[in-house]
């Protein structure tokens, strides 16, 4: 599709925007607060899906402002026009492809100086341009003021200062929404030299481009290969002379033009800020500025990170999601009152004792799954969602990113793969999913492959952390077995698989206390996602374990895999735990809370097999994330790698446990 071709047809994959809708792209450099703003504008009018081509997610979504719908696409970050990595070129292509009516361009008023060039490329490329300078508190409490009419004015584009976050600014954008006009905004000139360079190029153009020739001919310049396969499209025989003038110049300078751009973009940017950005020659450091420090010192940040670690998923995940609600929960409501009363009625109701089982027997659809979804695994998913949005909203995320960049490194990996890698401890097919935003195939493959392996899901990891705490040394011998397999397999992975190792950089927003709201929203749009996943797969697993009990297929996969149980040091019994963590990861450790409860599991037992368990096959949902993300072969590879590594690993560990005695 030519990036230069408007669109005639009003077909938008959005259901609930209306063939009509003015189109609305919100853009600028990650954690800037363009999905805050989104959300805010949108509310629940969302669709999140694949930008066609690619593994890139694009949220959609409808806003009704003054009785007028709009479309507005919440776009991935970019930092300039010319793109680098695939998320910058899905964003350049919804700007082209999608032609919008508005376009948003968010920046963070903290770093107004840096982030006014890309505004600057927007103005120049003649698309409709908004400016939205955001997280205006944070910069105000710096003692930074921006006179925001002033650059409005010397920008000639509608220019709002607002906090997001805060709802400070959003009826100023939506006002701006409904009444833009395109006006004639203010295209910033370069040096003579340049801008001559620029006029010998566009008065060879022969087509008409989306956008400005002006952007064309500076984006050939800088060798943009996309852009001058479409140009070399558009002119034709036509582009052979355009391709030599951009040689001559290039060869003229003999310098890197895209220093030389850079430079003059700067100056240019340093006199649109004269007397509207005013920094305080000497400020008080904020107690917020001095965590955010600490945070991405390893001196200092890995303390801090266990401090996090221990308080939010130690002792608020795993005590208390996993102790206090479960036994609330599963023992008291269901065991103690629910279950009882739920099958008296069904054997009044069906006759046939079969059947009977389907509902509330030993694999009981109502008895066994809706206890283990409700009753054990919902309140653990809830505890660490709430944890995981705190840490979120607090802008720790990027910090902790910084922080352990060095050391994911050394694994093929980047800090910004420290977001899917803690998102997994929630769920691990919606951190599979989350892969994709990692920059390489190679680093997607990693992350995937140490996902599956080692990082068990909250509801695995509540209900593993409940068995082992009350044996600390169980609990350390588990946590120290994954933490070195993750290295070990990370560090093999990184040397055998081929590919590039990543770049890393990352916006930081600032460090602050966060908001109930905004935590309680991600938290009940992610439980809502997840138990809308997890409900359905535990009444189907609970269907087929009911239908390979009355076939005596458990009883006959017990007696097949008795010797891979016996090595491992485990009863035959605990072969249905593994057959449960087969349907799902937290279906296999609720299934190890059952047999210790029975006191079939002695503490060496329950070490081995939750460690074997953890580092188990990937669950049903999230292999077929895994096949739709990375391809059938990677799955499958990655599947038969975790099972062999998982047992061999268990009897390592028991073999070392029997010998010293230990436990």
């Amino acid at each position: 599709m030519s990036l230069f071709r408007k669109k005639s047809s009003c077909h938008t994959p959005l259901a609930d925007a209306p063939c009509g809708a003015r189109k609305v792209a919100l853009v600028g450099n990650p954690n800037v607060g363009k999905s805050v703003l989104f959300n805010a504008l949108t509310g629940a009018y969302v669709t999140v899906s694949n930008y066609p081509g690619t593994s890139v997610e694009v949220a959609r979504g409808t806003a009704v402002v003054g009785g007028e719908s709009f479309e507005i696409i919440d776009t991935p970050g970019m930092y300039s026009l010319l793109p680098i990595t695939e998320e910058e070129r899905v964003a350049r292509k919804i700007l082209l492809e999608d032609s919008p009516d508005m376009v948003i361009h968010v920046v963070d008023a903290r770093n107004l100086e840096r982030m006014l060039a890309m505004t600057m490329q927007l103005v120049e490329a003649g698309l409709p341009v908004i400016l939205v300078v955001n997280i205006m508190d944070e910069a105000e409490r710096l003692g930074i003021a921006i006179d925001i009419p002033l650059l409005a004015k010397r920008l000639g584009i509608p220019v709002i200062g607002a906090a997001v976050a805060r709802k400070r600014g959003l009826s100023e954008i939506r006002e701006s929404l409904s009444c833009f006009k395109r006006s004639a905004h203010t295209v910033p000139d370069y040096s003579r030299r340049l801008e001559n360079d620029i006029a010998e190029i566009t008065g060879l153009f022969r087509s008409r481009f989306t956008l400005s020739p002006k952007a064309v001919a500076l984006l050939l310049l800088q060798r943009d290969q996309e852009m001058t396969d479409l140009v070399l499209e558009a002119e034709g025989e036509g582009f052979a002379a355009v391709e030599a003038k951009i040689r001559e110049k290039i060869y003229a300078r003999r310098e890197s033009f895209h220093l030389d751009l850079s430079l003059e973009r700067r100056k240019i940017t340093e006199k649109l800020l004269d007397g509207v950005f005013r920094v305080p020659d000497k400020r008080k450091v904020t107690l917020s500025e001095k965590l955010s420090r600490w945070a991405v010192r390893p001196l200092t940040g890995v303390p801090l990170l266990f401090i996090v670690l221990y308080y939010g998923l130690y002792q608020f995940v795993g005590v208390f999601g996993a102790g206090t609600m479960v036994d609330f929960l599963e023992k008291k409501v269901f065991e103690g009152y629910f279950n009882p009363r739920i099958t008296e009625i069904v054997k009044d109701a069906i006759p046939w004792p079969v059947l009977q089982e389907l509902f509330v027997g030993e694999y009981g659809v109502i008895t066994l799954g809706l206890r283990y979804a409700v009753g054990i695994i919902m309140p653990i998913v809830a505890t660490f969602f709430l944890f995981f949005s705190v840490l979120e909203d607090s802008g720790y995320f990027p910090r902790l990113a910084l922080l352990v960049d060095r050391l994911f490194k050394k694994i093929g990996l980047s800090g910004r793969a420290v977001i899917p890698m803690v998102l997994g401890f929630g769920c691990d097919t919606m951190a599979t999913m989350v892969t994709r935003t990692l920059e390489t195939v190679r680093e997607r493959i990693i992350a995937t492959l140490l996902l599956s392996l080692a990082i068990p899901c909250s509801a695995q990891l509540g209900v593993i952390m409940a068995l082992l705490s009350k044996a600390p040394g169980a609990l350390l011998i588990w946590f120290v077995c994954l933490l070195l397999i993750f290295l070990l397999v990370g560090l093999l992975a990184a040397r055998i698989i081929p590919g590039e190792t990543p770049l890393f950089y990352m916006e930081l927003p600032p460090l602050r206390l966060p908001q109930l709201s905004n935590i309680l929203t991600k938290t009940y749009s992610r439980m809502q996602w997840y138990f809308m996943e997890i409900l359905p797969l535990f009444i189907l697993a609970s269907v087929l374990l009911w239908i390979g009990k009355i076939t005596f297929f458990f009883e006959k996969m017990a007696g097949w895999t008795a010797p891979v149980m016996a090595a491992i040091g485990l009863p035959r019994e605990a072969a249905v735990a593994f057959i449960f963590g087969f349907f799902r990861r937290d279906y296999g450790a609720a299934g190890l809370y059952d047999l210790q409860t029975k006191g079939l599991l002695n503490p060496r037992q329950l070490t081995v097999a939750a460690v074997t368990l953890t580092l188990f096959i990937p669950c049903i949902a999230q292999f077929l994330i895994i096949k739709r993300e990375r391809g059938l072969k990677v799955a499958l590879a990655i599947g038969f790698f975790v099972s062999f590594f998982a047992f061999g690993s268990g009897y390592l560990l028991n073999k070392l446990l029997a010998t010293t005695g230990i436990l």
